[in-house]
């Protein structure tokens, strides 16, 4: 059966399911010795990234069945719930109360500056300038500083009696953001997310929509996201160790988060940029912080409420200047519809400082 043979080539799928029965197996050797923990989080990281191109391979499958921005909504959604479930984790390990900030802090960097930064500049070194739907940049611009501002900024002026009830209020707030801009996403402004380009499939790059089982991709996509949230429980364990027995501040463990659950986004962008779909790019950077502000702080509220957890979500000052110049550089470089070499390397450059500041 045809299933049965394109399933048994799912090699990434096999080996993250070996890869967890093994290292849980031996975790209790391997916690103990700072040589014990590198090795579990290397072996770790790298089976998650591999198992990431699956997560990505099959995102990108159902893109191609439904179009967009259906499929790289599903994308963006399914490392969000990945970056969600490792945070609650490592906050219910840490309890750290500015981990989840952290996190959403790095996602938002390293999507828009890291991944759209090089993304750009592959795309632009290949074609020169590479078109989008400017509406889709300049949609998600306005939900970003709207939805930042209001769960990152303005907790600084919020009083202190009044602090659980503002977060309860985000938790409904960005609730109904997240339904309205979904629904004019997908329904009555579907065409702000779309750019037509008629080439796309002339160079064999996808297959016939009709001939792609969507339920085959979506079923491995699932059980890919599940099975690297497990991974990242026992991972989550081994980070925590390694940035203990090296001294480096939980900030770095934040980071790896943001790497984790961004690794089948970079990997579908960059691909996207070298077949000249810029529109899915800035569908999956932009969709991707978006989605982070708007499902992942209201997963971290609940969370730390039930558990009765500390939570600070509050930017300090070296990231709010980090996010106004991101966020500035964003609406000045995405108002024309066309993307190039600079830009990227611009964006790219401001990931770079963020990197370093982390050491600093």
């Amino acid at each position: 059966m045809q299933i049965l043979k394109d399933f048994s080539k799912e090699y990434s799928l096999f080996l993250a399911i070996i890869t967890y029965f093994g290292i849980t197996h031996f975790e209790h050797i391997l916690i103990h010795s700072t040589a014990g923990n590198l090795l579990g989080f290397g072996i770790l990281f790298v089976v998650i990234i591999y198992s990431a191109m699956s997560v990505a391979h099959h995102a990108e499958m159902l893109a191609e069945k439904f179009g967009e921005p259906y499929g790289t909504l599903i994308l963006t959604i399914s490392a969000v719930i990945v970056e969600i479930v490792i945070i609650v984790i490592m906050m219910m390990h840490a309890e750290s109360p500015v981990l989840a900030r952290d996190t959403i802090y790095s996602a938002i960097m390293l999507d828009i500056n890291g991944l759209l930064g090089l993304a750009a500049i592959i795309g632009g070194i290949k074609y020169g300038e590479q078109p989008y739907n400017v509406d889709s940049s300049n949609s998600y611009l306005s939900m970003l500083l709207v939805a930042i501002g209001i769960a990152m900024v303005l907790p600084h002026f919020i009083s202190t009696e009044h602090h659980d009830m503002f977060m309860l209020f985000n938790v409904v707030t960005f609730t109904l953001l997240y339904i309205v801009f979904t629904r004019i996403q997908l329904k009555s402004h579907k065409y702000f997310f779309e750019y037509e380009d008629k080439s796309e499939c002339v160079e064999g790059h996808c297959e016939l929509a009709e001939e792609i089982n969507a339920w085959y991709h979506a079923f491995n996509l699932v059980l890919s996201i599940v099975i690297i949230g497990m991974l990242a429980e026992v991972l989550s364990i081994f980070m925590g160790n390694t940035l203990e027995s090296f001294g480096l501040p939980l900030a770095i463990g934040a980071v790896g988060v943001a790497v984790i659950s961004a690794a089948p986004e970079l990997i579908t962008a960059v691909r996207a940029a070298v077949d000249n779909r810029m529109q899915t790019v800035i569908n999956i950077a932009l969709g991707a912080s978006l989605a982070t502000i708007l499902l992942t702080i209201p997963a971290v509220i609940l969370v730390s409420r039930y558990y009765g957890l500390e939570l600070n979500l509050s930017l300090t000052p070296l990231q709010g200047a980090m996010l106004g110049l991101t966020l500035l550089l964003s609406i000045v470089n995405f108002s024309d519809g066309e993307t190039n070499v600079l830009e990227g390397f611009l964006h790219f450059i401001l990931f770079v400082v963020f990197a370093f500041l982390l050491f600093v």
